[in-house]
């Protein structure tokens, strides 16, 4: 049984019984058995992977929501709130790792593989035999021309636009945690609210530049190893933009109900963190990828 003690207590909150990580293991069940089948070709497979994600979707609000209502309710002590910044921490741990994998593999093919296939060191018999004739320059599709010829984005326009807006979207979010810090709730909320609109205006124009590669440039995924890197690392930065801003959205609504004060207020925090994260793979990305 959970039992409700004051924040300034020692004794740490024990929740009570909860079903959601039961029903949320089916979920991801659910949905990578419906992943892999429809990677097989099943006919099923595609509605068993939709049904997986609206039952994990269903699952998390669900149980985000019996978390947001124990902490208003007074439940969590300062024990809690540490527990919880140490989670925080692992966690953007864990996908700095993740991102750190696909530089490592831009870095390998980059500077390791692609000069080995143009016969440096001891690649002079893969490139005499195999890929005569083959020029180790970036960007390539690689030897095989895999996905056929392409064209890379100029970093000086849409790259550089989102850049500017990231960084933008870092100060806003800066602006708003001093202001929630100073209880200023009317400037939370405009300067939050200016963050989730950034955020928005970055998926957009990164959707347009999606566009633009497939539709005119013949960049896609598919164009040998530069097109797998460069959807690879843009698209899951995308995805972690995507998944920070609906945070962002969920927090200003947060905030415009009063859940946060200005002593008492990780919710916020855990997701500007996360956000100054996805700020920081970006710049990566823009140098790396867009103008190296």
């Amino acid at each position: 049984m959970g039992q409700t003690h004051s924040p300034d207590a020692n004794i740490y909150f024990v929740p009570h019984s909860s079903k959601w990580p039961f029903v949320g293991s089916i979920a991801m069940f659910v949905t990578m058995v419906g992943v892999a089948n429809w990677l097989n070709d099943s006919a099923w497979g595609m509605w068993a992977f939709y049904a997986g994600v609206v039952m994990l979707c269903a699952t998390l609000f669900m149980w985000f929501g019996d978390v947001i209502r124990e902490s208003v309710s007074g439940h969590y002590n300062r024990q809690v709130d540490v527990s919880f910044r140490m989670g925080m921490v692992w966690f953007i741990f864990s996908e700095v790792m993740f991102f750190a994998a696909f530089f490592g593999a831009l870095f390998y093919a980059r500077t390791l593989a692609l000069p080995w296939l143009g016969g440096e060191g001891d690649g002079v018999m893969t490139n005499s035999l195999l890929w005569e004739g083959f020029s180790a320059a970036w960007p390539t599709a690689g030897p095989g021309q895999v996905g056929g010829q392409f064209q890379t984005i100029p970093a000086w326009g849409l790259p550089l636009l989102n850049t500017l807006i990231l960084l933008t979207s870092g100060i806003t979010i800066t602006i708003a945690h001093h202001a929630l810090k100073a209880g200023n709730r009317s400037q939370l909320l405009i300067w939050l609210g200016a963050t989730v609109l950034l955020g928005c205006t970055f998926l957009f124009f990164q959707a347009e530049e999606y566009i633009h590669a497939y539709k005119e440039l013949n960049l896609t995924l598919g164009s040998g190893i530069y097109g797998s890197t460069f959807f690879m690392l843009t698209g899951f930065h995308g995805l972690h933009v995507t998944l920070g801003t609906i945070m962002l959205a969920i927090i200003w609504f947060r905030c415009a109900k009063g859940h946060f004060t200005k002593d008492n207020h990780f919710g916020f925090e855990a997701v500007a963190w996360y956000w100054h994260f996805v700020d920081v793979v970006w710049l990566g990305l823009f140098l790396f990828v867009y103008v190296l």
